[in-house]
């Protein structure tokens, strides 16, 4: 088991000390070490669907929703895929020494500008496991040591995978705490990780509004709030119809408990009332609960459709759950996604160029789309590889967070003798 015994100021101390080690590592060690990772998955796949049953059986899992059981759940096939994320990372370009920019000063000075690892990024996420190998294999590539804090309730298989990570580490000869996992404790734990000044480089949230808001009122180290995802489908009146049925249609069902899962449908009132009753039935007969205002249920076609309340068009349900209204203009849309939304991810399904333009323009996200689900926005779709979580703010990162946004940059001057006057 990874987890370890050591205080959360020890963990971190020593996770800067193995930061030091892989910052100057080769790419050809960092990438033995993921190739390693890869293969082990391999070979302790047993022992890690052991370790997920356990958690799975667990008290601490009983009061999860479907939803939530499924973002915890490992398989055969989840664990081949993790790899695969891994030999992904692998075959991306170092970003470690990259000379983003080259020139000469007035003074004679020769001034170039690399990308250089943060140091130690440490994660704090909930149910998922696989969080555990995405974020080790991509802050290992990019030459950082990470610390890692999961919910309880993943604790046995967060620990099988950060003992994988660890084995990998040790078998290229890169120091085992480049990647280290704290247990989940309470508040004060985590308010402890928070303020590792000096040692933590950049946090890393990937939960709710409450992690947010319990991170924002402790936090002393930099953060990057990847945080809820309340996203919307807008159907606009020049839409192909039957693509808008399927985009919703995919945007909530194929992974509801995501945050990039679309939780509100937007429909403009020239096709509403042509366009609603198909997509409500499609979405009623795949388990979708339904709320909506007053228009929507007067369109519903006999679909039960319950009434939305003023919360719901705020609210991230991470479940088969979805509230749909009708909306008069593109421009009522883009305010209403602008008042509710989280700057994750939104989407309008139209044929006007126009329309899509002043869509993307208009909305204040992360990733904007036309014609397309947005169960896109994630880092191995958008070819990083792996995230180690999706931003919704705006410095230093945005969208998937992959190699490069776990980098910043130091200036390396080459004088001959230069002083200044």
């Amino acid at each position: 088991m990874a987890v370890t015994a050591k205080s959360v100021e020890e963990t971190c101390e020593a996770a800067k000390r193995a930061s030091r080690r892989l910052a100057s590592a080769p790419t050809s060690t960092k990438d033995a070490a993921l190739a390693a990772i890869a293969r082990l998955l391999g070979e302790r796949s047993a022992e890690i669907l052991e370790a997920n049953a356990a958690d799975l059986a667990d008290e601490r899992a009983t009061g999860l929703t479907e939803a939530l059981r499924d973002r915890l759940t490992l398989s055969a096939e989840r664990i081949a895929a993790m790899a695969d994320g891994v030999r992904a990372v692998a075959a991306l370009d170092d970003p470690i020494g990259e000379e983003l920019d080259r020139k000469t000063l007035e003074s004679g000075l020769k001034l170039c500008k690399v990308r250089v690892p943060l140091g130690v990024v440490a994660v704090v996420y909930e149910a998922r496991p696989n969080v555990t190998i995405d974020c080790a294999a991509l802050t290992i590539k990019s030459g950082n040591a990470i610390v890692l804090r999961g919910s309880s309730y993943a604790e046995r298989s967060n620990g099988a995978l950060a003992a994988v990570v660890r084995e990998a580490l040790a078998e290229v000869g890169l120091p085992e705490d480049a990647a280290l996992v704290v247990a989940g404790g309470g508040r004060d734990e985590l308010a402890e990780l928070a303020t590792q000044e000096g040692t933590v480089d950049l946090l890393i949230p990937r939960g709710g509004e409450g992690l947010k808001n319990a991170l924002k009122e402790v936090a002393t180290v930099s953060v990057i709030y990847a945080a809820a995802g309340n996203c919307h489908v807008y159907v606009h009146a020049d839409a192909d119809l039957e693509m808008a049925r399927r985009i919703a249609y995919n945007a909530k069902v194929q992974r509801p408990g995501v945050c990039n899962a679309a939780e509100t449908l937007l429909v403009d009132a020239a096709v509403a009332a042509e366009f609603l009753p198909g997509v409500l039935a499609d979405l009623h007969a795949a388990g979708v609960e339904l709320v909506g205002d007053e228009r929507t249920r007067e369109l519903a076609g006999g679909v039960e459709v319950g009434t939305a309340t003023d919360a719901d068009w705020g609210t991230e349900y991470l479940d088969l759950k979805m509230v749909v209204g009708i909306v008069d203009s593109l421009e009522e849309a883009v305010d209403h996604i602008n008042d509710h939304g989280t700057s994750h991810s939104e989407a309008i399904v139209t044929s006007s160029a126009d329309a899509s333009e002043r869509f993307a323009a208009g909305v204040d996200a992360a990733v904007v789309y036309t014609n397309a689900s947005t169960r896109f926005t994630d880092g191995f779709e958008f070819g990083m590889g792996a995230e180690i979580g999706n931003s919704t703010q705006k410095l230093h990162a945005r969208g998937p967070i992959g190699l490069r946004e776990l980098t910043t940059y130091k200036y390396v001057v080459q004088g001959d003798g230069q002083v200044r006057g």
